[in-house]
C-alpha cells in the first residue's frame, strides 16, 4: 500500500523493559514514550545521512501508554514455561502455555481462578462460550457471602487426565463461585491433536477429544451450553464440526479414520455405544486451517486456510424453518496473488477478529482538525476510495470482521439474510459479505483489531534484511530463512493506522524479552472494552472486585501508569535500549504479600479500550494516554506553553498525578506503585489519602513550575514580549514576580514587563523599589506611559515621596518646561508631570502643595474641589488673581466680553465672597491685589458686586438677611473704590449704591458722575449736598424731563425751588402743560395760571386746567370729609371726658392706727415695664400700699379707675425726678393752711393744675394694665 504504513518515521517508539525474571531483568518497567528512529537505525547499521534526516523530524506525542504485567503473571511463567495462546474477554484473561497448561485469571486483579493441564504440548488456540461473557453485576446482599467463600483462596493446578476421579492424596480443588460471569466454557486446542472443552465452574464438566493431527484453531459455539458443539481445524486441512460428547470422558474424533473411532462414532449415532460425540467435516482440501472465529451474533463463522478467507452461515438464529442455510459457505476471499505467498500462506498465522463497534474508542467529530488536550487521536474523517459512492447499511444490521494475514489487512462487512422486497417479497435474500477496505503493510501481522471505527490497531512483526534494515515487504521472508535464521527478528511494533487515509497515526516499538528468537505466531493481541461505571449499587468493593472485577476498569486510574516506582516516565528517546531499572522498580516481599488484596480493590469506573499484548515471555497492557501523560510528555519535550495551558484547563492533569501530589505534600510519601493495582487505582482516593491537603495548591505549584520553565525558554530565545505576557499568566508569588521583574529590568525590557506587573498587593507585597524603578524609567523616557501607569497603579504600591521628588527634579532641571513641544503639542509633558505630581501630593496628604500644582495647570475643577474639600482658600491669599483666573485663558482675558468673563470666574468669585463674609479672606486683601495688577478691574467689579448683593453671581437675588447686611457693610470700607468700579461696569447698581451707602465721598462721587455725565446720579448727589437749584437745572436742561423736575420739587418742598421751576417753564408750553397735569395741589393753581404768559399757545391747556381743577375739588372734598370726621371724634371724646370728670372717687379711710407695711416699689421709668398690675384695695395707696388714715396730711390723688395714690408715690411711679417732686410738693403746700387745702376755689384749681401738669397720661397702673391686656 505504498509507504503510508511502511515508514514509521513520524510515529513513536516505546521501549518497554519486559525481560523475564530468569534473565534477571525487570519486566514491570514502563516503556519510554517517544520514538527516535535515529537510535534504531544506528543500532541496526543505517548510514549517517539517513540518521540525520530522521533526527530532524519532529517527534509526535504518544497516543498510548504501556505497562508490563509480566510480574503479575508469575505463576504462568513458573518452571520456565512460556505462553503460546491467549485471549481476554469480560473479566477473564485465559492463557495457554507451551507446556499445555491453561491459566484462567481474574481481571484486573490477575488473581488465578483456575489452572489446569489438558494438553501435553503447546496450546494453539483458546475459545470461550458465551462470547463475550456476561459482565459481573452481583446483587449487593450476596457480595459479603460470595467474598467470604472466595477471599484468600489459592487455586492449584489441575492435571489433565482421562479419568475424572482425583487422586485420594491430592487436595480437593477449591470451587469457583457460580456467578454469571464465571458460567463459561473454555475450549483449547493443541499441537498434540487434542481439543479440550471444560466448564470454568464445574471441573467435572470436561470433554477431551483427539483428532490425531495438530489442531491449530478451535471455536466453541456461543450456545455451547445447549448445543454442545464446536469447530476445529489444523494441519489436516479440515474444518470439523463436533457435536455432543459425554462430560468427563476422553474420545477420538471420527475423522481420524481409525476403526475404533469409526465404530464408536457409528454405534453412538444409533444409540448402542457411548455418546462420544459426532464429527462432521464442513470443509477440507485447501491446506492447513490457521484460524476459526465465531461471529459475535453466532450467525457466522470465519476461517482461514492456505487458499483464503472463508465465511459460512452457522446453525444458530435461523429464523425460517423452510430456509436451511446452516453450514453453507457465503463467500470466499482469495489470498493475495503476490510473490512469496505460495510458500508462506501456510506459515503465516492469520488473525481474525469480529468487531463490536459499540466497544471501540470513539472517533473525533469530522470537523475536528486539532489535537484534544488529553492527547486523544484526532483525524479528519474521510471515506476511503473503496467506500466512495457506497452507502453502508446500518451498523446494527451488519457484522464487521477484520482479518490480518501476512502483511495484508481486510475489513469485511457481513450482511445477514433478510426478507425480499418488491417483486421478490416472497423470496428470502441470503447473507452476503463484502470487503470494504484493503490495506497492505510492510510487516507480518501478529494481531489486529479496531481501535476506533476508522483506526486499525496492528501488532507488527518485523524482520531485517541483509543490511539490518526492516524489510519493506513481508513477502521477502522465505520459509527457509525463517527456519534457519530465527534469531534475527526486530522488536515488534504496535501501530495505529487510519483505514480511510491508509496512513500511520502512531507506531510504538515494544522491546520484549528474547524478541530476536520469536516468530510472528508467538505474539498475540487482545482488546477489551471497559464500559463506564454501572449504575447499580456496589458494596464491599474488595470482595466483589476480586471475584468479578473486569479489565474495563483499567482506564479509571490510568494516570498511575507513569507514576509508580516501577515505571519510567516518558522522557523522549534514549540511545540505550537496555537502560537499567530505576531504584524501587522491583517489588519487595512486603509489596508482593499484599499485592492480591491491592488488586482486588482496583475496580474502576472509566470506560475505554484496553490492549493486551502477549509474547511467550511477556505481557504488556496498553491504554490511551491521559491528561497526566500528555502533561509529562509536553514537559519533557520543552513544550511548556501547551503544558501550562493543559494544567490551566484541566487541573485534574496534576491532581491525578501522584508524584506531583507528593511534591505538594512531602510529609506524606506515596507507596511505590509497582503493580496493576497502582495502574488502575483511583486517583482521587490516592490524592485524598496521600496528599491530605491542598489539591488546588498542588495544581498552582505545578502551574508555577511549568511557567518558570516556559519563561526561561522564552528569555533564552529572546522573545521578551511573549515572556512578559506569560509572566502575567503564570507567576503567582511575590518571590517569582520580584525575580522576573528584575530580570526584565536588567535586560532593559521595561516595555515588555510593565503591562503585566501586579497592580494589587500580593502577600507578601512586592518591594516598592520595583515600582519606583519602573516609574522612574518612564518619567525620564515616556511621560505618556508614566501617566497611564499612575492612572492604573494604586499609590500604595510605591513610595510617593520618591516619585514626586523625581518629578520635581525633572521639572526644576528645565528639561521639561511649559513651552517645550512634544509630538507637536506644546507643554504636553509638563502638564502630565505637574498633574501627576498634584495627584500624588494629594494621595500623600499634602493638599496645599497639590493645590499650587493645579493652579499652575489652571485646572479649575480640581482646584475648586480641593479648596472646598480642604478649605484651602486662605492659603491662596497671596495669589488671589491666579485663583480668580483659573478658568480664564490668556486669549479670554484680552478679548472676551464681560459676560464671558463673568461666567468663567463665577465660581472663584462666589467662593471669595463667601470666605470674605465668614472672615477667612479680608476684602482688603482681595481688593488690594486686584487693584495692583492691570486688567483685573472687571474681576474687582464681580467681587464688589457679590459682596454688595451678598452673593457671588448677578443672577442670584439680593439677600435681605443679616449676612447680606454684613456683606454690604464690608463694601462700605471701600465705598469710593466701589463708586468708581460701579460707574465703570454697572451704572444701575451705582445708583442703588449711592442711595444706600453713606460712606462714600460726595465730592469724589460728584466728580465721577460729572466726568461720566451721569445726570440722574448728579441730581441725586446735588440734592444730597443741598444744591437743589443746580440739580433742578440739570433735570430741566439736560434731561428735559418736567415730570422728574416736578417730582424733585415736590420731594424738596421748597417754595423757591417751585418758583425756579415756574420761571424756567413759562416759556415752554410742554412744561406748562406738565405742570398743569402733575403739580396737583403742591402750589396755588391761581399763582400758576396767572404766571402763564398771555397769548402763549399751549397745546392741551384745557385738559391741563380741567385736571388741575378736578384735583383741587377732590382735595377740597377730602378735606371737608376729614374735618367732619374729626369733629365727631372730638365730640365723643369730650362726652367721655365730661362723664369721667363728673364721676366721684371713693376714698376709704382707716379709723385705727395706720399699719405700715413694706411693699416693694415698682421700678422707676416710663412705661412701668417692670410694674405689677394690681387691683385697687380700698383704703390703701397703690404705690406704697399704706392705709389712709383720718389724719392723712399728704395730698391724695385718685383716678376714675379706682386707684388712689399718695402724691409722692404717684410722682415716684411716673419717674419724676426727686428735685422736681420736691418743688411740686413745695408749690402745693403753699396753698395749704395748717396742712389742709384752703377753701379758696382759685387755690384749688391752681393746685390741681400744678398736679395735672406733672401727672400726664392718667393712672400709670391702669395704662400699663390696658397696654398689657
Amino acid at each position: 500500500m505504498g509507504r503510508h504504513c511502511q515508514s514509521p518515521s513520524s510515529a513513536h517508539t516505546v521501549k518497554a523493559r519486559m525481560a523475564s525474571e530468569a534473565d534477571g531483568k525487570d519486566p514491570d518497567e514502563f516503556a519510554e514514550a517517544g520514538r527516535n528512529i535515529g537510535d534504531e537505525e544506528a543500532e541496526h547499521g543505517t548510514n549517517s545521512d539517513s540518521e540525520a534526516d530522521e533526527e530532524e523530524e519532529e517527534e509526535d506525542e504518544p497516543k498510548l501508554k504501556y505497562m508490563a504485567l509480566t510480574k503479575s503473571l508469575g505463576p504462568v511463567y513458573r518452571n520456565g514455561d512460556a505462553t503460546s495462546a491467549f485471549m481476554v474477554a469480560g473479566d477473564k484473561m485465559i492463557i495457554g502455555t507451551h507446556s499445555g497448561n491453561t491459566h484462567v485469571l481474574s481481571l484486573p486483579s490477575l488473581q488465578p481462578l483456575r489452572v489446569y493441564r489438558a494438553h501435553s504440548a503447546s496450546i494453539t488456540a483458546i475459545s470461550i462460550s458465551p462470547f463475550p461473557p456476561p459482565i459481573p453485576i452481583p446483587r449487593p446482599n450476596a457480595v459479603e457471602r460470595v467474598a467470604s467463600q472466595h477471599h484468600g483462596t489459592t487455586v492449584q493446578s489441575l492435571a489433565s487426565s482421562s479419568s475424572t476421579s482425583p487422586s485420594p492424596r491430592s487436595p480437593k480443588p477449591p470451587s469457583i463461585p457460580a456467578i454469571p460471569s464465571n458460567a463459561i466454557y473454555i475450549a483449547t486446542s493443541s499441537i498434540d491433536g487434542n481439543v479440550c472443552v471444560t466448564s470454568l465452574v464445574d471441573s467435572k464438566d470436561v470433554i477431551l477429544r483427539n483428532f490425531a493431527r495438530p489442531v491449530q484453531a478451535v471455536a466453541i459455539s456461543p450456545d455451547y451450553k445447549n448445543d454442545r458443539s464446536y469447530l476445529s481445524g489444523g494441519l489436516a486441512g479440515n474444518v470439523v464440526l463436533t457435536v455432543g460428547g459425554r462430560s468427563g470422558t476422553s474420545s477420538t474424533s471420527t475423522t481420524t479414520g481409525s476403526t475404533a473411532a469409526s465404530a464408536s462414532g457409528w454405534l453412538g449415532t444409533i444409540g448402542l455405544g457411548s455418546n462420544t460425540g459426532k464429527d462432521t467435516i464442513l470443509h477440507s482440501g485447501e491446506g492447513a486451517i490457521s484460524t476459526i472465529k465465531w461471529s459475535l451474533t453466532g450467525k457466522f463463522v470465519v476461517w482461514v486456510n492456505e487458499h483464503g478467507i472463508k465465511i459460512m452461515r452457522s446453525n444458530l438464529h435461523i429464523e425460517s424453518a423452510e430456509y436451511e442455510p446452516a453450514w453453507k459457505r457465503l463467500s470466499h476471499v482469495d489470498r493475495p496473488n503476490r510473490p512469496g505467498w505460495d510458500e508462506m500462506a501456510g506459515v503465516w498465522k492469520a488473525r481474525a477478529e469480529w468487531i463490536d463497534e459499540s466497544s471501540l474508542e470513539a472517533d473525533v467529530s469530522e470537523t475536528t482538525t486539532s489535537t484534544e488536550s488529553n492527547g486523544d487521536l484526532v483525524r479528519i474523517s474521510k471515506m476511503s476510495e473503496s467506500n466512495v459512492g457506497r452507502k453502508l447499511p446500518k451498523a446494527s444490521l451488519v457484522e464487521k470482521l477484520v482479518v490480518g494475514w501476512g502483511g495484508t489487512v481486510w475489513v469485511i462487512v457481513v450482511h445477514p439474510e433478510r426478507p425480499g422486497t418488491g417483486k421478490d417479497v416472497n423470496e428470502r435474500r441470503v447473507a452476503r459479505s463484502e470487503v470494504v477496505s484493503l490495506l497492505r503493510t510492510d510487516c507480518i501481522i501478529s494481531g489486529l483489531s479496531l481501535y476506533t471505527p476508522s483506526l486499525l490497531l496492528v501488532l507488527a512483526y518485523i524482520t531485517p534484511d541483509e543490511t539490518g534494515n526492516p524489510k519493506t515487504s513481508p513477502a521477502e521472508v522465505s520459509p527457509k530463512r525463517v527456519l534457519h535464521h530465527r534469531r534475527n527478528a526486530l522488536q515488534p511494533e504496535l501501530r495505529i493506522i487510519d483505514i480511510n487515509t491508509k496512513e500511520e497515526v502512531s507506531a510504538d516499538t515494544l522491546n520484549v524479552s528474547r524478541f530476536e528468537s520469536l516468530s510472528a505466531a508467538d505474539y498475540h493481541l487482545g482488546v477489551l472494552y471497559a464500559p463506564g461505571k454501572s449504575t447499580t449499587v456496589s458494596a464491599s468493593r474488595g470482595a466483589l472486585e476480586t471475584i468479578s472485577g473486569g479489565l474495563w476498569d483499567a482506564t479509571t486510574y490510568p494516570t498511575r501508569l507513569f507514576s509508580s516506582a516501577a515505571s519510567i516516565r516518558s522522557q523522549g528517546s534514549s540511545n540505550d535500549l537496555d537502560t537499567s531499572t530505576k531504584p524501587g522498580s522491583g517489588v519487595s516481599s512486603g509489596q508482593a504479600a499484599d499485592r492480591k488484596s491491592q488488586l482486588s480493590s482496583a475496580m474502576g469506573q472509566n470506560e475505554g479500550l484496553k490492549i493486551i499484548i502477549h509474547s511467550p515471555y511477556d505481557c504488556v497492557l496498553a491504554i490511551k494516554s491521559d491528561l497526566s501523560d500528555r502533561l509529562s510528555w509536553l514537559d519533557s519535550h520543552g513544550m511548556y506553553e501547551q503544558a501550562w495551558e493543559l494544567v490551566d484547563k484541566h487541573p485534574e492533569a496534576v491532581t491525578t498525578s501522584p508524584d506531583r501530589v507528593s511534591d505538594s505534600s512531602p510529609s506524606t510519601p506515596l507507596k511505590p506503585q509497582a503493580s496493576l493495582v497502582d495502574f488502575f487505582a483511583d486517583d482521587n482516593s490516592q490524592i485524598i489519602t496521600s496528599a491530605g491537603h491542598g489539591i488546588n495548591s498542588a495544581v498552582e505549584k505545578e502551574k508555577r513550575r511549568i511557567g518558570e520553565r516556559w519563561l526561561h525558554q522564552l528569555a533564552r530565545s529572546g522573545d521578551w514580549k511573549r515572556a512578559g505576557e506569560v509572566c502575567g499568566k503564570v507567576l503567582g508569588t511575590s518571590a517569582s514576580w520580584e525575580n522576573w521583574i528584575w530580570t526584565f529590568v536588567h535586560a532593559n525590557k521595561f516595555e515588555e514587563i510593565t503591562p503585566y506587573i501586579p497592580t494589587t498587593q500580593l502577600q507578601p507585597p512586592l518591594p516598592s523599589l520595583i515600582y519606583e524603578v519602573i516609574l522612574g524609567h518612564y518619567i525620564s523616557n515616556d511621560r505618556l506611559k508614566f501617566d497611564e501607569l499612575l492612572s492604573t497603579w494604586p499609590s500604595e504600591l510605591f513610595d510617593i515621596q520618591s516619585v514626586t521628588a523625581a518629578i520635581e527634579g525633572l521639572l526644576k532641571s528645565g528639561e521639561v518646561r511649559e513651552d517645550t513641544i512634544e509630538n507637536n503639542e506644546r507643554g504636553r509633558d509638563w502638564r502630565i508631570l505637574t498633574n501627576r505630581s498634584a495627584k500624588l501630593l494629594l494621595d500623600d496628604g499634602r493638599p496645599r502643595e497639590a493645590l499650587k500644582c493645579y493652579i499652575r495647570l489652571q485646572d479649575a475643577d480640581a482646584a475648586m474641589d480641593l479648596i472646598r474639600e480642604h478649605h484651602l482658600l486662605n492659603y491662596l491669599s497671596d495669589d488671589i488673581p491666579g485663583f480668580i483666573l483659573l478658568r480664564v485663558s490668556t486669549e479670554q482675558a484680552k478679548s472676551a466680553p464681560l459676560s464671558e468673563l463673568e461666567t468663567a470666574t463665577s465660581e472663584p468669585i462666589e467662593l471669595l465672597v463667601k470666605e470674605s463674609q465668614h472672615g477667612i479672606i479680608r476684602p482688603q486683601t482681595v481688593i488690594t491685589q486686584l487693584q495692583r495688577t492691570d486688567g483685573l478691574l472687571p474681576y474687582l467689579y464681580f467681587y464688589l458686586r457679590g459682596l454688595w448683593k451678598g452673593s457671588g453671581t448677578n443672577e442670584q437675588v439680593e439677600s435681605t438677611d443679616q449676612t447680606a447686611v454684613e456683606s454690604k457693610s464690608l463694601v462700605e470700607e471701600f465705598s469710593d473704590t466701589a463708586v468708581d468700579i460701579l460707574a465703570e461696569y454697572d451704572r444701575p447698581l451705582l445708583m442703588d449704591f449711592l442711595k444706600s451707602s453713606h460712606s462714600y465721598t460726595l465730592e469724589k462721587a460728584l466728580a465721577i458722575s460729572e466726568s461720566r455725565n451721569y445726570i440722574p446720579e448728579l441730581v441725586y448727589l446735588l440734592s444730597k449736598t443741598g444744591d437743589t437749584k443746580r440739580a433742578l437745572f440739570l433735570i430741566l436742561e439736560k434731561l428735559q424731563d418736567i415730570s422728574q423736575a416736578i417730582a424733585f420739587a415736590k420731594s424738596q418742598d421748597d417754595p423757591d425751588l417751585w418758583n425756579e421751576l415756574l420761571d424756567h417753564s413759562m416759556d415752554k408750553p410742554r412744561f406748562i402743560r406738565g405742570l398743569l397735569e402733575e403739580v396737583g395741589t403742591s402750589i396755588n393753581p391761581i399763582t400758576l395760571v396767572r404766571r402763564i404768559p398771555k397769548g402763549l399757545e399751549i397745546e392741551g391747556l384745557r385738559e391741563g386746567l380741567s385736571r388741575m381743577i378736578r384735583e383741587h375739588e377732590i382735595q377740597d372734598s377730602i378735606s371737608e370729609g376729614v374735618a367732619r370726621v374729626l369733629r365727631g371724634e372730638v365730640a365723643m371724646g369730650m362726652d367721655v371726658l365730661r362723664a369721667g370728670q363728673k364721676k366721684g372717687v371713693r376714698f376709704d379711710v382707716s379709723h385705727g392706727r395706720p399699719r405700715r407695711t413694706t411693699v416693694p416699689q415698682p421700678d422707676k421709668g416710663p412705661g412701668l415695664e417692670n410694674a405689677v398690675v394690681k387691683n385697687p384695695r380700698p383704703g390703701h395707696c397703690v404705690g406704697c400700699d399704706k392705709t389712709f388714715g383720718e389724719s392723712e396730711t399728704e395730698t391724695l390723688v385718685g383716678f376714675a379707675c379706682g386707684h388712689v395714690f399718695h402724691l409722692s408715690c404717684l410722682l415716684a411711679t411716673n419717674g419724676t425726678e426727686q428735685s422736681a417732686a420736691s418743688e411740686l410738693q413745695a408749690e402745693v403746700s403753699t396753698y395749704e393752711e395748717d396742712g389742709y387745702i384752703t377753701r379758696s376755689v382759685g387755690a384749688k384749681v391752681l393746685r390741681a393744675r400744678l398736679i395735672r401738669d406733672k401727672i400726664t397720661g392718667g393712672c400709670p397702673y391702669n395704662v400699663h394694665k390696658r397696654e398689657t391686656l
